[in-house]
């Protein structure tokens, strides 16, 4: 038998039609089996892969008979926000996958990224979408290196809330500090808030030895630490879609009227209808003396005729109450306001006039900003890495000859005591509490005499000085988008 060798051309096995109902086998084995310098159109069967792959000339890929598909897209476009998108399905290829947006009434982007797996990618989204408008629908598809591309996935790009005076962005975790009045809009519904509100502080007692104002009611989700803590945690709040007033409550101030009325209660601070922090009391003045009630209780002032009592109450799970009166007839000194953290102490410490006023009570420390941030937006009384709100103020003293006694506010923003300088007849108006911090003015020893007037050119003599002002109040609302 004779045995013919017949000679076939590349070109004739690529044009010739192929009517076997069997199968042509490829080149198979591993990734790391692959052809050490393959050229474009080199075609294989990678057995870890599982799949036929392809040399483009740049790298190999598999071969894919079948369109992507998008099953899922976790995460959200938050406007004016970047982020990740996890975008879930099947049929990806594991290299080279385009992603693309295209926004209603806009123009595409397209990323390309490598997937983690044939059925997830994860992209970032890029800044011309995240830029659009809250409301608007973005279309996403997927292609393949092969391209065959995925029906179309939308999703709306969500608007971020606004409003306050700062927001600290962290991520996706974003603080809003609000240290004034105003609205905080809620586009969708947020869950797990975590809020501080801190009322206005009470103004200080005004004319002699006038009790120190009270700090302004604290209210948080936050543990708070450093102090008693007469302001007990809170569960997060769920905000719904809406605009939500925020008011920050101002520190007590008033005009020197007369020696009866007390130093004005702090404002209220509030996060809508949800939460209401009560303003602080004012401290009492010479006559009546009596501290005012309040977030926390105005200290009692001291008199000739007035001896225990009179302190201001504070209000539950917000804050403690004022010093009491001394109980000797002789020492004439003004307690401190309450705080946040502890009561106000009781003024008088001797049997004449030179007794020491009371300290105002300490607020707490509150960690849902950092001292940096505190620093930085003047919020709260930063002491070394922590940040204090709501102290008392102090009350005020008098003072025989020269000497001088002094006595402090509590940390978180009370104002430190006055006293009489240099004789019995310099004396001096109460000091004002720190702003955004809810502490409680100092009370006001004296009034307006030849040896102080230059000091207070718009009073006249005689005039009753009045209290230090108290400290207004800050909002801070924390919160993390899905």
């Amino acid at each position: 038998m004779t045995i013919r060798k017949i000679t076939v051309t590349s070109t004739e096995v690529s044009n010739d039609a192929n009517t076997s109902t069997g199968a042509f086998d490829l080149p198979a084995g591993t990734t790391a089996q692959r052809p050490g310098s393959p050229t474009s159109g080199n075609l294989r069967f990678n057995t870890d892969l599982q799949s036929t792959e392809i040399y483009d000339g740049n790298a190999w890929g598999k071969v894919s008979p079948l369109t992507p598909v998008i099953t899922t897209i976790t995460g959200q476009i938050y406007n004016s926000l970047a982020g990740n998108l996890v975008i879930t399905g099947s049929n990806f290829l594991v290299a080279n996958l385009v992603v693309t947006f295209t926004p209603s009434g806009g123009s595409a982007s397209t990323v390309t990224v490598t997937p983690t797996s044939d059925v997830s990618a994860t992209v970032a989204t890029p800044s011309a979408i995240y830029g659009q408008s809250g409301g608007t629908v973005v279309a996403i598809t997927v292609t393949n290196t092969d391209n065959r591309t995925s029906a179309a996935f939308n999703k709306t790009v969500s608007a971020i809330p606004t409003g306050g005076d700062h927001i600290v962005e962290d991520g996706l975790t974003r603080t809003h500090i609000f240290k004034q009045s105003a609205n905080f809009v809620v586009p969708n519904q947020l869950s797990n808030v975590d809020f501080l509100v801190v009322a206005g502080g009470g103004q200080g007692g005004r004319w002699y030895r006038g009790g120190g104002g009270g700090a302004g009611g604290l209210r948080s989700s936050i543990v708070n630490t450093g102090g008693a803590s007469g302001s007990s945690v809170e569960s997060k709040l769920t905000m719904s879609a809406a605009t939500h007033s925020i008011t920050v409550g101002a520190g007590g101030t008033s005009a020197q009227a007369n020696n009866s009325n007390p130093g004005a209660n702090g404002g209220d601070s509030s996060i809508g209808t949800q939460i209401v922090s009560t303003g602080g009391g004012g401290g009492g003045s010479w006559n009546g003396g009596v501290g005012q009630s309040g977030g926390s209780g105005g200290g009692a002032c001291s008199s000739s005729t007035q001896t225990s009592g009179g302190a201001g109450s504070g209000t539950s799970g917000q804050g403690f109450q004022g010093g009491q009166r001394g109980t000797n007839t002789s020492v004439q000194c003004g307690s401190g306001g309450g705080g946040a953290g502890a009561l106000g102490q009781r003024g008088g410490n001797d049997t004449d006039y030179s007794g020491e006023a009371g300290f105002g009570g300490d607020g707490v420390i509150n960690t849902i900003i950092s001292s940096t941030v505190a620093t930085a937006q003047s919020v709260g009384e930063v002491v070394g890495s922590d940040v204090y709100y709501g102290g008392g103020g102090s009350g005020s003293s008098y003072t025989d000859g020269n000497i001088n006694v002094t006595s402090g506010g509590g940390l978180g923003g009370g104002a430190d005591g006055v006293h009489t300088v240099n004789g019995s007849n310099d004396y001096r108006a109460g000091v004002n509490a720190a702003a955004n911090t809810g502490g409680g003015g100092s009370g006001a020893n004296g009034q307006v005499t030849a040896s102080n007037a230059s000091l207070y050119s718009s009073l006249s003599l005689n005039d009753y000085l009045t209290g230090g002002n108290g400290g207004s109040g800050v909002v801070i609302i924390k919160y993390t988008l899905d």
